[in-house]
């Protein structure tokens, strides 16, 4: 398999964490939505990152629906994803939070970075937003008293809490008080010590 994108891109960093963990092997080819446009859009007509090439030459996009793949590759007891409910729900729920919160502050990024006039109003919307879902999982994380947030091992909404977080703070630096969220705080860094985060990252790099 061959994983298309930079880790600078939380969505990209997700899905290397996760075959990572997984032990499945791949090669990552980091190609860059602006400085390689033509070859990420031969794959994705998108121009969106991340792209997962499989075997057979197939190109998945969206990060969501890899990951739904690489779950169907492991046994059922292996997958990252809970496959019983309310537990498998409440982490789609979650990783849905955090991956809404990397979406806004790309945005976000975008409109400060590649607009001459800047939409107060828009700017304004996505932080708002950002900020409900920072309180959102804040208030989920701080009423799990475990190292990760379902059962007694890591999992995909672990992994889109902590990659998310890192590029927010990265992109944006400042606009994140994690004084404001101690429970996400003691969660991300717990995250970003394991091997599989320190292996999979990439500083961000902003577009030039």
């Amino acid at each position: 398999m061959i994983l298309v994108g930079q880790y600078d891109s939380p969505f990209v960093r997700r899905v290397g964490v996760a075959l990572t963990l997984y032990g499945l092997a791949f090669e990552h080819r980091p190609w860059s939505v602006f400085g390689d446009a033509d070859k990420v859009a031969a794959l994705n007509p998108l121009v969106r990152v991340p792209i997962l090439v499989l075997d057979d030459g197939t190109a998945l996009v969206e990060s969501h629906a890899i990951l739904d793949h690489l779950d169907s590759l492991v046994p059922p007891e292996a997958a990252l994803f809970p496959r019983g409910e309310p537990d498998r729900h409440r982490a789609l729920r979650i990783a849905a939070l955090a991956t809404g919160l990397g979406d806004k502050a790309v945005s976000l990024f975008y409109e400060q970075r590649l607009h001459t006039e800047i939409s107060e109003l828009w700017t304004g919307r996505c932080r708002m937003q950002m900020a409900g879902a920072l309180a959102a999982l804040e208030r989920d994380r701080a009423e799990r008293r475990g190292a990760f947030s379902f059962g007694d091992r890591i999992g995909h909404a672990d992994i889109a809490v902590a990659t998310v977080l890192r590029f927010v703070t990265e992109a944006h630096p400042g606009i994140v008080a994690f004084a404001d969220y101690p429970a996400l705080a003691r969660h991300c860094e717990a995250l970003e010590a394991l091997p599989a985060f320190r292996q999979i990252y990439q500083p961000f790099i902003a577009p030039a």
